[in-house]
């Protein structure tokens, strides 16, 4: 063979190397077998034999060069991360509500660590049904690129109280971890308006005062839909249906904002995260009244919308609707096994 080899190589002289090349093998082959007093040596058959040896031989030089090429251009490739390990990934976890419960302070705070990648936006596919029709490549489209090992989360309040979002998350994925952050259902009322009156002053429209929208002939009035909105024990029912308690993880809304570490190790834990996140990634900011995080040198505070002064509410209007939410409250309590000090 590594004649047969040797007579395959590149190292042709003139035009008729090529024609000449199987019959010196098949000479040479009649020697190295001391076949040379046999006549014919190099019949037909036998030289139809050596040409296929030296196809075979070349082929595998033609091999051998490919081989040192492709380890070349391997050996040459930028060790990282391939391509295909970053994705855009369907959310792990959601942050369900409630609206103005402090969802983006807690989704910003939960973005601390590493293993965690965020949604910027609230996508509202599962509660708005012209988003929900565009489907889940859509709604895969719309979430960070992530590695693999990392959580992704979402958040979209709306998702809490919109009647259809809990089965479709649960068709979605039945083990995804829910996340809703809560707070006085009273107070979270006046940030509500608040909010809706904010939007309308700066689109130059009509408003009404919140005790019109609240009391009606002096009694609270059922058919408002922040009030709606408040009934936490309704929305939760639905939720329950599908997934079990252990599985929709409670936040206390006023504690994240007086000391958020603590929350935040709960939240770890529930999201089954290695501990991250610490003490010194918030500190108080006294101008804005409220916990700022640190990271990596950076500080960041949220938007100047959160915090925001409360829309007036007369005494009288406030204690009614303490007075009315306390029975909802009660059965609240009693459906997550915790209590709040609400008013």
């Amino acid at each position: 063979m590594a004649e047969l080899m040797r007579l395959s190589g590149n190292d042709d002289t003139d035009a008729g190397a090529g024609v000449a090349r199987p019959q010196a093998a098949c000479v040479g082959l009649c020697a190295a077998l001391d076949l040379t007093g046999q006549t014919p040596c190099c019949g037909p058959l036998l030289l139809a034999l050596v040409l296929l040896l030296l196809l075979q031989a070349q082929l595998l030089v033609c091999l051998h060069e490919l081989r040192d090429t492709l380890d070349l251009v391997t050996s040459a490739t930028p060790s990282g991360p391939s391509n295909a390990s970053t994705l855009q990934r369907l959310p792990g976890a959601i942050i369900i509500g409630v609206r103005k419960g402090g969802t983006r302070a807690l989704l910003e705070m939960l973005n601390l660590h590493p293993d965690v990648e965020v949604a910027k936006t609230e996508i509202h596919y599962f509660n708005l049904d012209e988003n929900f029709r565009k489907g889940l490549d859509w709604y895969r489209s719309q979430m960070p690129i992530t590695l693999p090992g990392q959580l992704t989360v979402e958040k979209t309040p709306g998702y809490f109280t919109a009647p259809p979002a809990p089965r479709r998350i649960w068709a979605m994925n039945p083990a995804v971890k829910l996340l809703l952050i809560i707070r006085d259902p009273a107070e979270r009322l006046v940030s509500d308006y608040t909010q809706v009156l904010h939007n309308r002053i700066q689109q130059n429209k009509p408003y009404q005062p919140l005790d019109e929208l609240l009391l009606s002939q002096g009694h609270i009035n059922p058919k408002y839909k922040a009030l709606q909105r408040s009934f936490y024990y309704q929305h939760l029912a639905r939720w329950l249906e599908l997934f079990p308690r252990e599985q929709i993880h409670i936040v206390d809304g006023e504690a994240l904002i007086r000391n958020p570490f603590p929350e935040l190790q709960k939240a770890e834990t529930f999201l089954e995260l290695p501990p991250q996140i610490k003490p010194d990634n918030f500190y108080f900011n006294v101008t804005k009244g409220f916990y700022c995080m640190l990271s990596a040198g950076h500080d960041k505070c949220l938007d100047e919308s959160k915090g925001r002064p409360h829309a007036p509410l007369s005494n009288e209007a406030f204690q009614k609707l303490c007075r009315y939410l306390r029975v909802p409250n009660q059965i609240f309590f009693r459906m997550v096994g915790q209590r709040f000090d609400w008013c």
